[in-house]
Order: C-alpha cells, then structure tokens, then sequence
C-alpha cells in the first residue's frame, strides 16, 4: 500500500471574509474529493481570511498510480484562477 499526501499553502486575495474564503477552499475540496482514491481537508490557517492549506491523500496499491493522481491534483489547484499556490509538498507512507 502507498500513500500519497500532498500540502498546499494557498493565498485567496479575492475573499475579503471567511465566508468567502471557505467558498472557495470547499469548492476545491468537493471537486477533488469525488475523485477515485482520493480525500481532502482543509488542515491549516483555518481563522484566516485570505490564507489556507488544503492536505491531499491518495492511497494506492501501485505508486506509479499516486503518483499520477497526485500530479492531477496539483495541475487541478494550478488551474484555478482565483487562487495563489504559496507551497506545495509532498510526502510518502508505505507499509511493508
């Protein structure tokens, strides 16, 4: 099994309350999480306005596979013209 886990800092200059802010971070959120194999949250700056970290888990038997979901996600955060990725990384979990 390998998992896959991804970090994003995102800035948000467009929401101007959290109302806002968590319109957007959910609306990233929904989308990737109906995806097949893989969840999301937002983990981080949860009481800012115009910050946010979204974590990304992919778990997959193969991790070419992760590897290929987790590159989709990322391009998907890329796209979004209403967002401004400030970091992004990833880590790995494997069992024997």
């Amino acid at each position: 099994m390998h998992v896959c886990i991804l970090s994003v800092e995102l800035h948000l200059p467009m929401a101007q309350s959290l109302k806002a802010k968590r319109s957007i971070v959910q609306s990233i959120v929904r989308t990737v999480d109906g995806w097949k194999s893989v969840a999301s949250a937002e983990v981080g700056y949860v009481d800012k306005w115009q910050r946010a970290e979204i974590g990304f888990a992919v778990v997959s038997g193969s991790a070419d596979h992760a590897v290929e979901v987790i590159d989709a996600v990322e391009r998907f955060v890329w796209t979004r013209p209403d967002i401004e990725v400030i970091s992004m990384q990833r880590s790995w979990m494997e069992s024997p």
